[in-house]
């Protein structure tokens, strides 16, 4: 079966991309990828100067990029709402790539939980909650969330959401990552429900060498090397670049390396989501708790799902 590769990328001149975590790894592929497309890129990062740094890049590659900043601390509530109420100044948003996240870190604590869940997911489900009337404009834009791999085997651990009862960083992670889809879904099915034009999409990079390694001390070096063998950053962002750009995407879809296990691959197709993440009613539990620790209630109203 062919994939969907660099080459299948549609024009997205008239477009705009607002990209979390655009500032290095599968971010920037991401955001350098869409510019060169013709997308007015918004790179939406913690760090202004990396991000200068990854516009310069970007520029010196495709001279005509359209790219800005958009200062955003996704561990932080208040950076999350000021970053929302900024970009809905944007004549328009059609695309929403939440890729930024941490991997394995020394545990601590954003929002009252360890810090995994908070940036890959809490963040970024206010981040969506607080755009969803903005990117319903002109259309309807696509929502895209990085999960992982990872994922499989994972859980929700309720009771222990801040570690409090024991931390193992990969568990976590794994965590955050099973958070990712299951939000996916659950919004697919209150954005249908809700016959709203945005349609919600995931993806996955596969085993891609990027900074996420960075906290895994002496084996961070194997960043490297799994660049190499497996998929670097380039190869690692086509998957979400499918479900951002495709005309063929199914709405709600999760799409991952065309390649062993998933792992690898130069293209990029369906990905398989365990049993678990596709879990309606554990979905449903992990909104209600997340509107809780954030207090963004995205406004999709349950009661209207049909099941």
């Amino acid at each position: 079966m062919n994939g969907f590769t660099f080459d299948d990328i549609p024009d997205q001149s008239g477009k705009t991309a607002l990209v979390t975590g655009a500032n290095t790894g599968l971010g920037y592929a991401i955001a350098e990828a869409l510019a060169r497309k013709g997308a007015e890129v918004i790179l939406a990062c913690r760090d202004s100067g990396k991000a200068d740094d990854a516009m310069e890049r970007i520029a010196g590659k495709a001279p005509d990029a359209k790219t800005r900043f958009l200062e955003l601390d996704l561990s932080d509530l208040g950076s999350v709402r000021s970053a929302a109420n900024t970009a809905k100044k944007e004549k328009r948003i059609d695309l929403l790539i939440n890729n930024a996240g941490i991997m394995m870190p020394p545990l601590s604590l954003a929002m009252g939980v360890e810090s995994q869940f908070a940036v890959n997911h809490l963040g970024h489900f206010a981040l969506t909650g607080l755009l969803l009337d903005k990117l319903a404009e002109d259309g309807g834009a696509r929502i895209v969330n990085q999960s992982s791999i990872a994922h499989k085997g994972a859980k929700i651990d309720f009771e222990n959401l801040d570690g409090s009862n024991g931390y193992q960083r990969q568990a976590f992670y794994g965590q955050s990552k099973l958070a990712n889809l299951l939000f996916t879904f659950e919004l697919d099915r209150r954005l249908r429900a809700a016959k709203s034009k945005v349609k919600a999409y995931a993806s996955h990079p596969g085993i891609a060498g990027t900074d996420l390694m960075r906290n895994m001390g002496p084996l961070s070096i194997l960043s490297k090397v799994i660049g190499t063998v497996l998929n670097d950053p380039h190869d690692g962002a086509l998957p979400a670049l499918q479900a951002a750009t495709s005309p063929d995407v199914e709405r709600g879809g999760y799409y991952g390396p065309y390649g062993l296990a998933e792992m690898s691959g130069r293209s990029s197709g369906r990905a398989i989501a365990t049993r678990t993440a596709r879990d309606p009613l554990l979905a449903a539990r992990l909104w209600e708790k997340s509107i809780e620790l954030t207090d963004v209630d995205p406004g999709l109203d349950p009661d209207i799902i049909e099941n």
